[in-house]
């Protein structure tokens, strides 16, 4: 016995200490290894996951979750904290799209801001200043309000002090009446260039060419189709020529084109050099031309003025040296200078599309040298120098000032006349294209609806200064003369209505003149001639109006006429009754209603009237009912009772006087 009791304490020895020690490193064992899966694991106490070091921890995919969308949060919070406050620059019309452009905001932003407040737009519209200028506000920008004809600025660039300037050839233009000689004189100054030699040397006719004399001095000529395009030209601000040749032939003197150029050179301001032509003929008479130019105010040095003239035959050759001679004089008084080294600047004499080639301009440099890779800007039209060829057909890179050049490399044809100004990047260049054809779009928009002479008349703006745009084709230029001269009298001393001339030439109508027409709202004239059959077909299509005529006076009649009908008639009013108030009657919905007995003439409804008390108007309106027992009349005459109520007043007394009247229109006449 006392053997088992002393196994039993073993035993119990044994088990009693184990048991509490086996029992606390339990989770021990179950501790999962480094760098496994906790999860797998068993149960893990609070104490256990504190001490843990976290080496051996993996973070779940929720916390991983959880740990993004709080950076994300706090990058957003961190933006809008340092919200960049950006100057925009607000034209005077912009798209959506552009301005959250220049705001750096998304499209949708913009759009939602926009319905806020009202206005409904898509990302391609465009709104105006005023709307973008509350967008940007409220996004918290600034606004730099600019004009849209900004992009323009700087674009012809102020000569810099202090810059060399170097001597340009002069640019002649040669001038004069049809057949005095003005194409071969040109064709006989150019045979005298020692470059080429012979006139056969010239490859191509740009419409200017560079004339090299022996002295080494050179004259550019610009050969123009008579002084309608020296006019045209001039009229669009491009005042290229230095010097007028006026051709007189010496058999014929002044004659009215001869007149009509003289006019259009000393409106330019340009000094003229006269040249007497065809002196090898027999029945010449240079004495003569000098006597006939005193009545135009062209005072030739032999008669002590200060014109030159020079007596040339062209046929002959006869003093073409002299001719030169006088202007390189000419141009050596004007001192003309220019700065070479300088972005370039000039004029598109012509300009035409051509096959193979696409658009080509004929450009005379002004200012600077133009060089093949420069990006110019032309009228409403823009490119890059593609390639120069001179008026020899040579190819060159580069063009100085004064020398006449083909430039290719155009995206559209330019017009005659136009600037031609180099700039410093395509963006620039495409900006102000765009500008400028947008400008000519809302001109050509602004040209009221087309329609027939009828229509024209009926179009009567009170307040406005009326115009009857007329284009005048003839078959001689005398009777156009007498047509445009008598019909701008006919509005001399009237400065309500006016006939504008907008185009008057020899010749058949054509389409052109058409086109004009169209786009200027304007009546064709056409005196002795007809339209061609593809103008009359496009006249139809446009509703453009041709008048044809053979004697003038019906031409001043018709207009005259239709001026009568453009003035503004002149209303007269008449008086057509008087009622006397007897009572006043209060009435529910209607208000105040006067009785009233018709003492003179008709009272009508519709009529004006004026509510007279002691033999004072107090108010002037129309009338709202006019009664009859209970029914609505269209008239009461004199000595019948009615019931009337004004229009908006009710301030009506018994004994108060109606007094109706009427107002009527009179044509007026000039």
């Amino acid at each position: 016995r006392a053997e088992d009791e002393v196994d039993n304490r073993r035993k119990g020895g044994r088990g009693g200490p184990a048991g509490p020690a086996k029992a606390a490193p339990a989770p021990v064992r179950a501790k999962a290894p480094v760098g496994g899966d906790r999860r797998k694991g068993a149960k893990m106490t609070v104490s256990q996951a504190l001490s843990d070091d976290g080496s051996d921890r993996t973070r779940s995919l929720a916390a991983v979750r959880r740990a993004r969308e709080r950076e994300r949060l706090r990058m957003m919070g961190r933006q809008e904290a340092t919200k960049v406050t950006r100057d925009v620059v607000l034209p005077e019309v912009i798209t959506v799209q552009e301005l959250a452009n220049r705001m750096a905001e998304r499209g949708v932003d913009v759009i939602k801001a926009l319905m806020r407040m009202g206005v409904m737009a898509t990302i391609n519209q465009a709104i105006d200043a005023d709307t973008a200028e509350l967008l940007i506000t409220e996004f918290g920008h600034r606004v730099r309000r600019v004009s849209e004809s900004d992009v323009e600025i700087g674009l012809r660039a102020i000569e810099e002090e202090g810059a060399v300037l170097v001597s340009r050839p002069p640019v002649v233009t040669i001038m004069g009446h049809v057949d005095h000689g003005k194409t071969s004189l040109l064709d006989a100054l150019r045979q005298t260039d020692v470059v080429s030699g012979e006139a056969g040397g010239i490859t191509q006719h740009i419409g200017a060419y560079q004339v090299q004399l022996e002295s080494g001095a050179k004259i550019t000529f610009i050969d123009t189709p008579g002084h309608a395009a020296f006019t045209e030209m001039r009229a669009r601000g491009a005042n290229v020529t230095d010097v007028v040749v006026l051709v007189v032939a010496a058999n014929d003197g002044v004659m009215p084109q001869t007149i009509e150029a003289i006019r259009h050179a000393k409106a330019a301001k340009v000094p003229i050099i006269v040249a007497i032509n065809k002196c090898d003929l027999p029945d010449a008479k240079p004495e003569r031309v000098r006597q006939e130019l005193l009545q135009h105010e062209l005072v030739v040095e032999e008669m002590g003025g200060d014109v030159l003239d020079v007596e040339v035959s062209a046929k002959a050759k006869k003093n073409l040296h002299k001719l030169e001679e006088a202007i390189l004089l000419q141009a050596e008084i004007l001192e003309l200078r220019a700065n070479a080294n300088r972005t370039a600047e000039g004029v598109v004499i012509e300009a035409k599309l051509e096959r193979g080639r696409g658009s080509v301009a004929t450009v005379l440099v002004q200012r600077g040298t133009l060089k093949v890779g420069d990006v110019f800007v032309t009228g409403a039209e823009w490119g890059r120098v593609r390639a120069l060829i001179n008026d020899r057909g040579q190819t060159v890179n580069e063009a100085g000032p004064a020398v006449p050049v083909e430039v290719l490399g155009l995206n559209g044809t330019p017009m005659a006349g136009d600037d031609f100004t180099v700039v410093e990047s395509e963006a620039r260049a495409r900006e102000i294209a765009e500008f400028r054809q947008r400008k000519k779009r809302e001109a050509s928009n602004a040209a009221t609806a087309r329609g027939s002479l009828q229509d024209m008349f009926s179009r009567i703006q009170a307040g406005e200064a009326k115009e009857l745009p007329v284009v005048i084709k003839g078959d001689v230029q005398g009777s156009i003369e007498a047509i445009a001269s008598s019909l701008e009298k006919l509005t001399a001393t009237n400065t309500e209505v006016k006939v504008r001339v907008l185009h008057n030439s020899v010749g058949a109508i054509n389409e052109s003149d058409i086109t004009l027409a169209n786009a200027s709202n304007a009546m064709i004239i056409g005196f002795n001639v007809r339209a061609n059959p593809q103008a009359r077909d496009m006249a139809k299509r446009d509703g453009v109006e041709i008048r044809y005529y053979s004697i003038i006076y019906n031409v001043i009649d018709d207009v005259k006429a239709a001026l009568t009908g453009l003035l503004s008639p002149t209303l007269r009013e008449r008086f057509i009754g008087y009622a006397t108030i007897r009572e006043v009657f209060n009435i529910t919905k209607v208000g105040k209603v006067a009785g009233c007995m018709v003492t003179q003439g008709t009272v009508k409804r519709g009529a004006g009237v004026r509510l007279l008390r002691d033999n004072v108007v107090i108010h002037e309106g129309t009338l709202k009912t006019l009664k009859r027992f209970k029914d609505e009349v269209k008239d009461v005459r004199e000595g019948y009772e009615c019931g009337m109520a004004f229009e908006n007043y009710d301030n009506i007394l018994a004994g108060d006087q109606i007094e109706a009247f009427e107002i009527e229109e009179i044509a007026r006449e000039l």
